[in-house]
Protein backbone atom coordinates (compact mmCIF):
# COMPACT_ATOMS: atom_id res chain seq x y z
CA UNK A 1 0.00 0.00 0.00
CA UNK A 2 1.26 3.46 -0.56
CA UNK A 3 1.49 6.34 1.84
CA UNK A 4 -2.71 6.82 1.50
CA UNK A 5 -3.33 3.07 2.74
CA UNK A 6 -4.13 3.06 -1.37
CA UNK A 7 -3.26 -1.06 -3.09
CA UNK A 8 -0.38 -0.73 -5.57
CA UNK A 9 -0.28 -3.45 -7.66
CA UNK A 10 1.41 -4.24 -10.96
CA UNK A 11 -1.89 -3.68 -12.73
CA UNK A 12 -2.25 -0.48 -11.33
CA UNK A 13 1.31 0.26 -12.38
CA UNK A 14 0.86 0.01 -15.80
CA UNK A 15 0.36 2.67 -18.67
CA UNK A 16 3.41 5.29 -17.42
CA UNK A 17 6.95 4.39 -17.10
CA UNK A 18 8.17 4.55 -13.74
CA UNK A 19 11.37 5.00 -11.14
CA UNK A 20 11.42 2.47 -8.42
CA UNK A 21 14.19 2.88 -5.83
CA UNK A 22 14.27 1.28 -2.54
CA UNK A 23 15.31 2.76 1.16
CA UNK A 24 14.33 3.49 4.51
CA UNK A 25 13.17 6.45 5.99
CA UNK A 26 15.90 6.73 8.97
CA UNK A 27 18.70 6.57 6.14
CA UNK A 28 20.83 9.04 6.42
CA UNK A 29 22.24 10.10 3.32
CA UNK A 30 21.83 8.17 -0.04
CA UNK A 31 17.97 7.71 0.49
CA UNK A 32 16.70 11.52 0.68
CA UNK A 33 19.65 12.33 -1.31
CA UNK A 34 18.34 10.04 -3.97
CA UNK A 35 14.59 11.43 -3.45
CA UNK A 36 15.55 14.84 -3.72
CA UNK A 37 17.06 13.97 -7.55
CA UNK A 38 14.19 12.27 -8.88
CA UNK A 39 12.02 14.91 -7.25
CA UNK A 40 14.59 17.47 -9.78
CA UNK A 41 13.78 14.98 -12.66
CA UNK A 42 10.25 15.07 -12.33
CA UNK A 43 10.18 19.33 -12.30
CA UNK A 44 12.15 19.39 -14.88
CA UNK A 45 9.53 17.45 -16.62
CA UNK A 46 7.21 20.21 -15.93
CA UNK A 47 4.14 19.19 -17.50
CA UNK A 48 5.14 15.72 -18.42
CA UNK A 49 5.33 14.78 -14.77
CA UNK A 50 1.87 12.83 -14.61
CA UNK A 51 2.51 10.82 -17.65
CA UNK A 52 5.29 9.08 -15.47
CA UNK A 53 5.51 7.99 -11.67
CA UNK A 54 8.36 7.61 -9.31
CA UNK A 55 8.09 4.98 -5.73
CA UNK A 56 9.76 4.68 -2.90
CA UNK A 57 9.41 1.20 -2.00
CA UNK A 58 10.77 0.62 1.95
CA UNK A 59 13.03 -2.01 3.06
CA UNK A 60 12.15 -1.23 6.55
CA UNK A 61 8.33 -2.03 7.32
CA UNK A 62 8.98 -2.40 10.63
CA UNK A 63 8.83 1.37 11.01
CA UNK A 64 7.98 2.70 7.84
CA UNK A 65 4.28 2.63 8.15
CA UNK A 66 2.09 4.61 5.63
CA UNK A 67 1.79 7.60 8.45
CA UNK A 68 5.58 7.76 8.13
CA UNK A 69 6.24 7.46 4.56
CA UNK A 70 3.69 10.38 3.98
CA UNK A 71 5.72 12.43 6.49
CA UNK A 72 8.67 11.72 4.93
CA UNK A 73 7.60 12.67 1.13
CA UNK A 74 6.23 15.58 2.07
CA UNK A 75 10.00 16.96 1.29
CA UNK A 76 9.99 16.06 -1.81
CA UNK A 77 8.12 16.39 -5.12
CA UNK A 78 3.98 15.38 -4.93
CA UNK A 79 4.35 12.94 -7.69
CA UNK A 80 6.62 10.64 -5.67
CA UNK A 81 4.54 7.29 -3.70
CA UNK A 82 6.20 5.57 -1.55
CA UNK A 83 4.60 1.94 -0.74
CA UNK A 84 5.12 -0.51 2.52
CA UNK A 85 3.33 -3.36 3.53
CA UNK A 86 4.34 -6.88 5.74
CA UNK A 87 7.27 -7.81 5.89
CA UNK A 88 6.58 -10.94 3.19
CA UNK A 89 5.27 -8.04 0.77
CA UNK A 90 8.23 -6.49 1.26
CA UNK A 91 10.07 -9.33 0.80
CA UNK A 92 8.30 -10.61 -2.59
CA UNK A 93 8.75 -7.18 -3.70
CA UNK A 94 12.83 -7.46 -3.06
CA UNK A 95 12.93 -10.48 -4.87
CA UNK A 96 10.81 -9.56 -7.93
CA UNK A 97 13.24 -6.67 -8.07
CA UNK A 98 16.64 -8.58 -6.94
CA UNK A 99 16.81 -6.21 -4.45
CA UNK A 100 19.36 -6.86 -1.48
CA UNK A 101 18.93 -5.35 2.51
CA UNK A 102 19.73 -6.46 5.46
CA UNK A 103 18.98 -5.47 9.17
CA UNK A 104 22.33 -3.90 10.62
CA UNK A 105 22.16 -3.76 14.72
CA UNK A 106 23.66 -0.73 16.10
CA UNK A 107 25.23 -0.11 19.53
CA UNK A 108 22.36 1.22 22.16
CA UNK A 109 20.11 -1.47 20.16
CA UNK A 110 18.54 0.51 17.43
CA UNK A 111 19.51 -0.77 13.86
CA UNK A 112 20.21 0.72 10.53
CA UNK A 113 19.32 -1.11 6.68
CA UNK A 114 22.14 -1.98 4.44
CA UNK A 115 20.48 -2.57 0.86
CA UNK A 116 20.40 -2.25 -2.73
CA UNK A 117 20.67 1.96 -3.65
CA UNK A 118 19.61 1.74 -7.57
CA UNK A 119 17.31 3.27 -9.61
CA UNK A 120 15.22 1.39 -11.77
CA UNK A 121 13.53 2.35 -14.99
CA UNK A 122 10.83 0.33 -15.66
CA UNK A 123 8.59 0.47 -18.92
CA UNK A 124 4.45 1.08 -19.76
CA UNK A 125 3.92 -2.20 -19.03
CA UNK A 126 6.19 -2.92 -16.18
CA UNK A 127 9.34 -4.44 -17.43
CA UNK A 128 12.44 -3.52 -16.59
CA UNK A 129 14.53 -1.10 -19.02
CA UNK A 130 17.78 -0.24 -17.70
CA UNK A 131 19.57 0.85 -14.36
CA UNK A 132 18.93 4.63 -14.27
CA UNK A 133 21.53 7.07 -14.28
CA UNK A 134 21.15 9.51 -11.55
CA UNK A 135 24.80 11.03 -11.73
CA UNK A 136 23.55 13.40 -15.06
CA UNK A 137 22.02 16.90 -15.00
CA UNK A 138 18.04 16.99 -14.43
CA UNK A 139 16.96 18.27 -17.36
CA UNK A 140 19.24 14.97 -19.14
CA UNK A 141 17.19 12.43 -17.01
CA UNK A 142 13.94 14.28 -17.40
CA UNK A 143 14.71 13.55 -21.56
CA UNK A 144 15.77 10.32 -20.98
CA UNK A 145 12.30 9.21 -19.04
CA UNK A 146 10.05 11.29 -21.63
CA UNK A 147 11.31 8.23 -24.04
CA UNK A 148 9.50 6.04 -22.34
CA UNK A 149 6.48 7.92 -22.48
Amino acid sequence: MDQNRQVVTDENLKGKPFLIFFGFTHCPDICPTTLFEVSEIFDKLGKDADRANALFVTVDPERDTAEKLKDYLSSFDPHLRALTGDAAAIAAMEKAYRVYSKKVPLEGGGYTMDHTALVYLMDKEGRFVAPFNMKRKPEEAAADLRKYM
